[in-house]
Protein backbone atom coordinates (compact mmCIF):
# COMPACT_ATOMS: atom_id res chain seq x y z
CA UNK A 1 0.00 0.00 0.00
CA UNK A 2 1.05 3.58 -0.55
CA UNK A 3 1.82 6.04 2.19
CA UNK A 4 0.40 9.56 1.88
CA UNK A 5 1.73 12.93 3.02
CA UNK A 6 1.04 16.57 2.15
CA UNK A 7 3.72 19.19 1.55
CA UNK A 8 3.81 22.97 0.97
CA UNK A 9 3.56 24.00 -2.64
CA UNK A 10 6.10 26.80 -2.88
CA UNK A 11 6.70 27.73 -6.52
CA UNK A 12 4.08 25.59 -8.29
CA UNK A 13 5.36 26.34 -11.80
CA UNK A 14 8.90 25.28 -10.94
CA UNK A 15 7.69 22.23 -9.02
CA UNK A 16 5.71 21.03 -12.05
CA UNK A 17 8.83 21.28 -14.22
CA UNK A 18 10.89 19.42 -11.62
CA UNK A 19 8.21 16.75 -11.34
CA UNK A 20 8.17 16.20 -15.11
CA UNK A 21 11.98 15.92 -15.19
CA UNK A 22 11.93 13.54 -12.19
CA UNK A 23 9.22 11.34 -13.75
CA UNK A 24 11.28 11.09 -16.93
CA UNK A 25 13.82 8.95 -15.07
CA UNK A 26 11.40 6.02 -14.78
CA UNK A 27 10.53 3.32 -17.33
CA UNK A 28 6.84 4.32 -17.05
CA UNK A 29 5.44 7.75 -16.31
CA UNK A 30 2.23 9.66 -17.00
CA UNK A 31 1.83 13.28 -15.91
CA UNK A 32 -1.26 15.43 -16.49
CA UNK A 33 -1.10 19.21 -16.31
CA UNK A 34 -4.54 20.83 -16.34
CA UNK A 35 -3.02 24.31 -16.73
CA UNK A 36 -5.64 26.14 -14.71
CA UNK A 37 -8.60 25.17 -16.92
CA UNK A 38 -10.92 24.60 -13.97
CA UNK A 39 -14.00 24.35 -16.20
CA UNK A 40 -12.70 21.08 -17.63
CA UNK A 41 -10.86 19.84 -14.52
CA UNK A 42 -12.19 21.25 -11.25
CA UNK A 43 -10.83 18.44 -9.05
CA UNK A 44 -7.08 18.98 -9.26
CA UNK A 45 -4.33 21.10 -10.79
CA UNK A 46 -1.86 18.33 -11.64
CA UNK A 47 -1.61 14.54 -11.45
CA UNK A 48 1.48 12.40 -11.98
CA UNK A 49 2.29 8.69 -11.82
CA UNK A 50 5.76 7.16 -12.01
CA UNK A 51 7.34 3.73 -11.60
CA UNK A 52 5.54 0.40 -11.81
CA UNK A 53 4.25 -1.84 -9.06
CA UNK A 54 2.78 -3.99 -11.79
CA UNK A 55 2.19 -3.84 -15.55
CA UNK A 56 -1.12 -4.95 -17.05
CA UNK A 57 -0.87 -8.32 -18.81
CA UNK A 58 -3.00 -8.85 -21.91
CA UNK A 59 -5.30 -11.81 -21.35
CA UNK A 60 -7.07 -11.96 -24.69
CA UNK A 61 -7.91 -8.40 -25.72
CA UNK A 62 -6.87 -5.04 -24.37
CA UNK A 63 -10.24 -3.76 -23.19
CA UNK A 64 -11.22 -6.90 -21.29
CA UNK A 65 -7.65 -7.15 -19.97
CA UNK A 66 -7.91 -3.64 -18.58
CA UNK A 67 -11.19 -4.47 -16.84
CA UNK A 68 -9.78 -7.70 -15.37
CA UNK A 69 -6.58 -5.99 -14.22
CA UNK A 70 -8.45 -3.20 -12.46
CA UNK A 71 -11.07 -5.53 -10.95
CA UNK A 72 -8.36 -7.70 -9.41
CA UNK A 73 -6.23 -4.84 -8.05
CA UNK A 74 -8.79 -2.14 -7.14
CA UNK A 75 -6.03 0.42 -7.53
CA UNK A 76 -5.03 3.46 -9.57
CA UNK A 77 -4.16 2.50 -13.15
CA UNK A 78 -2.51 4.83 -15.66
CA UNK A 79 -1.83 4.29 -19.35
CA UNK A 80 -2.79 4.75 -22.97
CA UNK A 81 -4.79 3.32 -25.86
CA UNK A 82 -3.47 3.75 -29.40
CA UNK A 83 -5.70 4.55 -32.35
CA UNK A 84 -5.04 1.10 -33.84
CA UNK A 85 -7.16 -0.52 -31.13
CA UNK A 86 -9.91 0.28 -33.64
CA UNK A 87 -9.20 -3.22 -34.91
CA UNK A 88 -10.63 -4.60 -31.66
CA UNK A 89 -13.71 -2.40 -31.82
CA UNK A 90 -14.37 -2.73 -35.57
CA UNK A 91 -12.56 -5.79 -37.03
CA UNK A 92 -13.73 -4.96 -40.56
CA UNK A 93 -11.23 -2.10 -40.81
CA UNK A 94 -8.18 -4.32 -40.20
CA UNK A 95 -5.68 -4.22 -43.07
CA UNK A 96 -2.99 -6.94 -42.96
CA UNK A 97 -1.12 -5.33 -45.87
CA UNK A 98 -0.82 -1.95 -44.19
CA UNK A 99 2.58 -0.58 -45.22
CA UNK A 100 2.23 2.95 -43.84
CA UNK A 101 5.18 4.45 -42.02
CA UNK A 102 5.42 4.02 -38.23
CA UNK A 103 8.53 5.64 -36.78
CA UNK A 104 7.70 5.79 -33.06
CA UNK A 105 6.52 2.26 -32.18
CA UNK A 106 4.58 2.89 -28.99
CA UNK A 107 2.83 -0.35 -27.98
CA UNK A 108 -0.80 -0.62 -29.01
CA UNK A 109 -1.85 -0.19 -25.36
CA UNK A 110 -0.11 -0.04 -22.00
CA UNK A 111 -1.32 0.33 -18.40
CA UNK A 112 0.47 0.17 -15.07
CA UNK A 113 -0.11 0.46 -11.33
CA UNK A 114 2.26 3.22 -10.22
CA UNK A 115 4.63 3.20 -7.28
CA UNK A 116 4.32 6.94 -6.87
CA UNK A 117 1.33 9.24 -7.39
CA UNK A 118 1.68 12.99 -6.92
CA UNK A 119 -1.26 15.38 -6.94
CA UNK A 120 -1.46 19.15 -6.73
CA UNK A 121 -4.80 20.18 -5.20
CA UNK A 122 -5.60 23.64 -3.84
CA UNK A 123 -1.92 24.57 -4.11
CA UNK A 124 -0.89 21.65 -1.90
CA UNK A 125 1.36 18.79 -2.98
CA UNK A 126 0.08 15.34 -2.02
CA UNK A 127 2.44 12.38 -2.41
CA UNK A 128 1.17 8.79 -2.36
CA UNK A 129 4.08 6.35 -2.50
CA UNK A 130 5.13 2.81 -1.68
CA UNK A 131 8.26 4.52 -0.32
CA UNK A 132 8.60 7.34 2.20
CA UNK A 133 6.63 10.31 0.74
CA UNK A 134 9.07 12.76 2.32
CA UNK A 135 11.96 11.17 0.44
CA UNK A 136 10.00 11.28 -2.82
CA UNK A 137 9.14 14.95 -2.26
CA UNK A 138 12.77 15.72 -1.47
CA UNK A 139 13.91 13.85 -4.58
CA UNK A 140 11.57 15.89 -6.78
CA UNK A 141 12.58 19.17 -5.16
CA UNK A 142 16.25 18.44 -5.76
CA UNK A 143 15.75 17.63 -9.47
CA UNK A 144 17.50 20.01 -11.82
CA UNK A 145 15.46 21.56 -14.63
CA UNK A 146 17.51 22.19 -17.76
CA UNK A 147 17.14 25.47 -19.61
CA UNK A 148 15.35 25.03 -22.93
CA UNK A 149 16.81 25.83 -26.31
CA UNK A 150 15.27 24.69 -29.59
CA UNK A 151 16.93 21.41 -30.63
CA UNK A 152 19.30 21.35 -33.59
CA UNK A 153 18.13 19.39 -36.62
CA UNK A 154 18.21 19.31 -40.41
CA UNK A 155 14.68 20.54 -40.93
CA UNK A 156 11.11 19.36 -40.48
CA UNK A 157 9.95 17.11 -43.33
CA UNK A 158 6.47 16.35 -44.66
CA UNK A 159 5.36 12.75 -45.10
CA UNK A 160 3.27 14.05 -48.02
CA UNK A 161 3.54 17.30 -49.98
CA UNK A 162 1.01 20.10 -49.84
CA UNK A 163 -0.09 19.15 -53.36
CA UNK A 164 -0.59 15.50 -52.36
CA UNK A 165 -2.60 16.58 -49.33
CA UNK A 166 -4.87 18.75 -51.46
CA UNK A 167 -5.31 15.95 -54.03
CA UNK A 168 -6.31 13.55 -51.25
CA UNK A 169 -8.87 16.00 -49.89
CA UNK A 170 -10.39 16.32 -53.37
CA UNK A 171 -10.62 12.52 -53.59
CA UNK A 172 -12.19 12.28 -50.13
CA UNK A 173 -14.77 14.87 -51.13
CA UNK A 174 -15.66 12.60 -54.05
CA UNK A 175 -16.45 9.83 -51.55
CA UNK A 176 -18.68 12.27 -49.68
CA UNK A 177 -20.42 13.34 -52.89
CA UNK A 178 -21.00 9.66 -53.73
CA UNK A 179 -22.69 9.09 -50.37
CA UNK A 180 -19.97 6.89 -48.86
CA UNK A 181 -19.77 9.08 -45.74
CA UNK A 182 -20.56 12.56 -44.39
CA UNK A 183 -17.27 13.58 -42.81
CA UNK A 184 -13.74 12.23 -42.46
CA UNK A 185 -10.82 13.32 -40.32
CA UNK A 186 -7.75 13.35 -42.56
CA UNK A 187 -4.27 13.74 -41.03
CA UNK A 188 -0.68 14.14 -42.18
CA UNK A 189 2.68 13.55 -40.50
CA UNK A 190 5.64 15.90 -40.08
CA UNK A 191 8.90 14.41 -38.86
CA UNK A 192 12.62 14.83 -38.14
CA UNK A 193 14.91 11.86 -38.80
CA UNK A 194 17.91 12.59 -36.57
CA UNK A 195 17.38 14.77 -33.54
CA UNK A 196 18.53 14.81 -29.92
CA UNK A 197 16.06 16.29 -27.46
CA UNK A 198 15.51 16.36 -23.73
CA UNK A 199 11.87 15.26 -23.64
CA UNK A 200 10.91 16.76 -20.23
CA UNK A 201 12.44 20.10 -21.18
CA UNK A 202 10.76 20.05 -24.60
CA UNK A 203 7.41 19.24 -22.98
CA UNK A 204 7.78 22.10 -20.53
CA UNK A 205 8.55 24.47 -23.42
CA UNK A 206 5.53 23.27 -25.44
CA UNK A 207 3.32 23.49 -22.36
CA UNK A 208 4.44 27.08 -21.82
CA UNK A 209 3.75 28.13 -25.42
CA UNK A 210 0.48 26.20 -25.68
CA UNK A 211 -1.03 25.37 -22.27
CA UNK A 212 -4.05 23.10 -22.61
CA UNK A 213 -6.56 21.43 -20.26
CA UNK A 214 -5.55 17.88 -21.22
CA UNK A 215 -1.80 18.29 -21.56
CA UNK A 216 0.29 15.27 -20.60
CA UNK A 217 3.83 13.94 -20.53
CA UNK A 218 4.09 10.18 -21.06
CA UNK A 219 7.15 7.96 -21.01
CA UNK A 220 7.24 4.29 -21.95
CA UNK A 221 10.76 2.87 -22.13
CA UNK A 222 12.48 5.05 -24.78
CA UNK A 223 9.24 6.41 -26.25
CA UNK A 224 7.83 9.78 -25.24
CA UNK A 225 4.56 11.60 -25.77
CA UNK A 226 4.58 15.38 -25.26
CA UNK A 227 0.93 16.32 -25.52
CA UNK A 228 -0.82 19.70 -25.57
CA UNK A 229 -4.36 18.46 -26.08
CA UNK A 230 -7.41 20.66 -25.60
CA UNK A 231 -9.87 17.75 -25.99
CA UNK A 232 -11.45 15.22 -23.65
CA UNK A 233 -12.38 11.80 -25.06
CA UNK A 234 -14.40 10.29 -22.22
CA UNK A 235 -14.82 10.72 -18.48
CA UNK A 236 -16.70 8.58 -15.95
CA UNK A 237 -17.74 10.04 -12.59
CA UNK A 238 -19.93 7.61 -10.69
CA UNK A 239 -22.50 6.49 -13.26
CA UNK A 240 -22.17 9.66 -15.37
CA UNK A 241 -20.33 9.53 -18.68
CA UNK A 242 -19.11 12.70 -20.37
CA UNK A 243 -17.57 13.22 -23.80
CA UNK A 244 -16.53 16.63 -25.17
CA UNK A 245 -15.98 16.35 -28.94
CA UNK A 246 -14.13 19.24 -30.56
CA UNK A 247 -14.79 20.30 -34.13
CA UNK A 248 -14.38 23.85 -35.37
CA UNK A 249 -11.16 25.88 -35.29
CA UNK A 250 -10.22 29.50 -35.92
CA UNK A 251 -6.99 31.38 -35.31
CA UNK A 252 -6.72 33.81 -32.41
CA UNK A 253 -5.81 37.44 -33.11
CA UNK A 254 -3.57 39.59 -30.95
CA UNK A 255 -5.59 42.72 -31.69
CA UNK A 256 -9.11 43.63 -30.66
CA UNK A 257 -10.39 41.54 -33.56
CA UNK A 258 -10.11 38.40 -31.39
CA UNK A 259 -13.70 38.65 -30.15
CA UNK A 260 -14.80 38.93 -33.77
CA UNK A 261 -12.95 35.68 -34.46
CA UNK A 262 -15.01 33.90 -31.79
CA UNK A 263 -18.24 35.24 -33.30
CA UNK A 264 -17.10 34.22 -36.76
CA UNK A 265 -16.45 30.66 -35.55
CA UNK A 266 -19.73 30.19 -33.73
CA UNK A 267 -21.71 31.49 -36.73
CA UNK A 268 -19.81 29.57 -39.42
CA UNK A 269 -22.25 27.09 -41.05
CA UNK A 270 -19.43 24.75 -42.11
CA UNK A 271 -17.89 24.59 -38.63
CA UNK A 272 -21.29 24.07 -37.00
CA UNK A 273 -22.09 21.29 -39.47
CA UNK A 274 -18.78 19.54 -38.66
CA UNK A 275 -19.48 19.79 -34.96
CA UNK A 276 -23.06 18.61 -35.00
CA UNK A 277 -22.23 15.56 -37.17
CA UNK A 278 -19.66 14.41 -34.62
CA UNK A 279 -22.00 15.20 -31.72
CA UNK A 280 -24.58 12.89 -33.30
CA UNK A 281 -21.93 10.18 -33.66
CA UNK A 282 -20.88 10.58 -30.01
CA UNK A 283 -24.51 10.44 -28.89
CA UNK A 284 -24.85 7.11 -30.67
CA UNK A 285 -21.57 5.82 -29.19
CA UNK A 286 -22.62 6.69 -25.63
CA UNK A 287 -26.11 5.28 -26.16
CA UNK A 288 -24.56 1.80 -26.62
CA UNK A 289 -23.51 1.83 -22.95
CA UNK A 290 -26.14 4.07 -21.37
CA UNK A 291 -29.57 3.97 -19.80
CA UNK A 292 -32.20 4.51 -22.48
CA UNK A 293 -33.10 8.16 -22.83
CA UNK A 294 -30.21 9.39 -20.66
CA UNK A 295 -28.01 10.78 -23.44
CA UNK A 296 -28.10 14.58 -23.30
CA UNK A 297 -26.25 17.30 -25.20
CA UNK A 298 -25.48 19.63 -22.29
CA UNK A 299 -23.75 22.19 -24.48
CA UNK A 300 -23.75 22.53 -28.25
CA UNK A 301 -21.29 24.78 -30.12
CA UNK A 302 -19.48 26.09 -27.05
CA UNK A 303 -16.49 28.24 -28.04
CA UNK A 304 -13.38 28.04 -25.84
CA UNK A 305 -10.17 30.00 -26.17
CA UNK A 306 -6.65 28.56 -26.10
CA UNK A 307 -3.23 30.05 -26.76
CA UNK A 308 -3.27 29.87 -30.57
CA UNK A 309 -6.89 29.08 -31.45
CA UNK A 310 -10.53 29.25 -30.52
CA UNK A 311 -12.22 25.83 -30.59
CA UNK A 312 -15.85 24.78 -30.86
CA UNK A 313 -16.53 22.14 -28.22
CA UNK A 314 -19.78 20.37 -27.35
CA UNK A 315 -20.56 18.36 -24.22
CA UNK A 316 -22.50 15.09 -24.33
CA UNK A 317 -23.43 13.21 -21.15
CA UNK A 318 -25.30 10.04 -20.23
CA UNK A 319 -25.90 7.55 -17.41
CA UNK A 320 -23.95 4.29 -17.63
CA UNK A 321 -26.04 1.13 -17.39
CA UNK A 322 -25.45 -0.78 -14.15
CA UNK A 323 -24.65 -4.02 -15.94
CA UNK A 324 -22.00 -2.47 -18.21
CA UNK A 325 -18.45 -2.20 -16.90
CA UNK A 326 -16.23 0.81 -17.48
CA UNK A 327 -13.96 -0.80 -20.08
CA UNK A 328 -16.96 -1.65 -22.27
CA UNK A 329 -18.06 1.98 -22.10
CA UNK A 330 -14.60 3.02 -23.33
CA UNK A 331 -14.59 0.36 -26.06
CA UNK A 332 -18.06 1.34 -27.30
CA UNK A 333 -16.89 4.91 -27.88
CA UNK A 334 -13.35 4.21 -29.16
CA UNK A 335 -11.81 5.58 -31.28
CA UNK A 336 -13.34 8.98 -30.68
CA UNK A 337 -15.61 10.26 -33.43
CA UNK A 338 -13.86 13.63 -33.67
CA UNK A 339 -10.76 11.83 -35.02
CA UNK A 340 -12.54 9.40 -37.36
CA UNK A 341 -15.64 10.79 -39.04
CA UNK A 342 -19.14 9.61 -39.81
CA UNK A 343 -20.13 6.90 -40.37
CA UNK A 344 -17.22 5.73 -38.24
CA UNK A 345 -16.40 2.39 -39.91
CA UNK A 346 -16.28 3.82 -43.43
CA UNK A 347 -14.27 6.80 -42.22
CA UNK A 348 -11.68 4.51 -40.63
CA UNK A 349 -11.45 2.41 -43.77
CA UNK A 350 -10.75 5.50 -45.87
CA UNK A 351 -8.27 6.82 -43.30
CA UNK A 352 -6.28 3.61 -43.78
CA UNK A 353 -6.38 4.13 -47.54
CA UNK A 354 -5.46 7.81 -47.73
CA UNK A 355 -3.11 8.55 -44.84
CA UNK A 356 0.58 7.80 -45.43
CA UNK A 357 1.67 7.34 -41.80
CA UNK A 358 0.19 5.08 -39.16
CA UNK A 359 -1.38 7.08 -36.40
CA UNK A 360 -0.19 4.90 -33.54
CA UNK A 361 -0.83 6.78 -30.31
CA UNK A 362 -1.80 9.94 -32.23
CA UNK A 363 -5.61 10.28 -32.00
CA UNK A 364 -5.56 7.58 -29.36
CA UNK A 365 -6.02 8.39 -25.70
CA UNK A 366 -4.10 8.75 -22.42
CA UNK A 367 -5.77 8.60 -19.04
CA UNK A 368 -6.18 7.06 -15.65
CA UNK A 369 -8.64 4.93 -13.72
CA UNK A 370 -9.27 5.47 -10.01
CA UNK A 371 -9.63 2.63 -7.48
CA UNK A 372 -13.42 3.14 -7.63
CA UNK A 373 -13.47 2.64 -11.41
CA UNK A 374 -13.94 6.26 -12.42
CA UNK A 375 -11.73 7.46 -15.27
CA UNK A 376 -10.72 10.39 -17.43
CA UNK A 377 -9.13 10.05 -20.90
CA UNK A 378 -7.99 12.74 -23.33
CA UNK A 379 -7.67 12.84 -27.11
CA UNK A 380 -4.02 12.68 -28.20
CA UNK A 381 -3.69 15.62 -30.57
CA UNK A 382 -1.37 18.66 -30.77
CA UNK A 383 1.41 16.28 -29.70
CA UNK A 384 5.08 15.53 -30.26
CA UNK A 385 6.20 11.90 -30.32
CA UNK A 386 9.83 11.00 -29.78
CA UNK A 387 11.76 7.73 -29.91
CA UNK A 388 15.00 8.30 -27.97
CA UNK A 389 16.55 5.07 -29.31
CA UNK A 390 16.19 5.96 -32.99
CA UNK A 391 16.26 9.77 -32.57
CA UNK A 392 13.03 9.99 -34.58
CA UNK A 393 10.56 12.79 -33.83
CA UNK A 394 7.07 13.00 -35.27
CA UNK A 395 3.88 15.04 -35.03
CA UNK A 396 0.63 14.92 -36.94
CA UNK A 397 -2.17 17.35 -37.73
CA UNK A 398 -5.45 17.08 -39.54
CA UNK A 399 -9.00 18.26 -39.84
CA UNK A 400 -12.53 17.34 -40.78
CA UNK A 401 -13.18 16.93 -44.49
CA UNK A 402 -16.78 17.71 -45.44
CA UNK A 403 -18.67 18.35 -48.67
CA UNK A 404 -18.27 22.11 -48.35
CA UNK A 405 -14.63 22.27 -47.27
CA UNK A 406 -11.93 23.96 -49.37
CA UNK A 407 -8.81 21.76 -49.74
CA UNK A 408 -6.30 24.61 -49.50
CA UNK A 409 -7.96 25.96 -46.36
CA UNK A 410 -7.88 22.48 -44.83
CA UNK A 411 -4.12 22.40 -45.32
CA UNK A 412 -3.80 25.81 -43.68
CA UNK A 413 -5.86 24.55 -40.73
CA UNK A 414 -3.37 21.69 -40.28
CA UNK A 415 -0.55 24.23 -40.12
CA UNK A 416 -2.48 26.36 -37.63
CA UNK A 417 -3.07 23.40 -35.33
CA UNK A 418 0.64 22.52 -35.47
CA UNK A 419 1.76 26.14 -35.02
CA UNK A 420 2.97 25.75 -31.42
CA UNK A 421 4.93 22.60 -32.28
CA UNK A 422 6.66 24.25 -35.24
CA UNK A 423 7.49 27.19 -32.99
CA UNK A 424 9.02 25.14 -30.18
CA UNK A 425 11.09 23.09 -32.65
CA UNK A 426 12.38 25.97 -34.78
CA UNK A 427 12.74 29.12 -32.68
CA UNK A 428 16.31 29.76 -31.48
Amino acid sequence: MRNTATFPAGNIGLFKQQLIAWAGNFFSAACFDYNGYTYFNPQREFLAAAGEIEIMPCYHNYFSSLQKFHSEKKDWVFGFLSYDLKNETEPLVFNKKDQRHNGINFPIAYFFRPKHIIEIINNQIIVHSVEDPALIYSSIMSTTVELFSSPKHNGIKNRITREEYVESVVAIKEHIANGDLYEMNFCQEFYIDEIDVNPPTLFNALNKISPAPFACFVKHDSNYLLCSSPERFLKKDGRKLMSQPMKGTIERKESGDDSLQKNKLINDPKERAENVMIVDLVRNDLARSSVAGSVIVEELFGVYSFAQVHQMISTVTSELQNEIDFSTAIKNAFPMGSMTGAPKVMAMQLIDNYEKAKRGLFSGSVGFITPDGDFDFNVVIRSIFYNASTKYLSFQAGGAITHDCEPEKEYEECMLKAKAIFKVLTNP
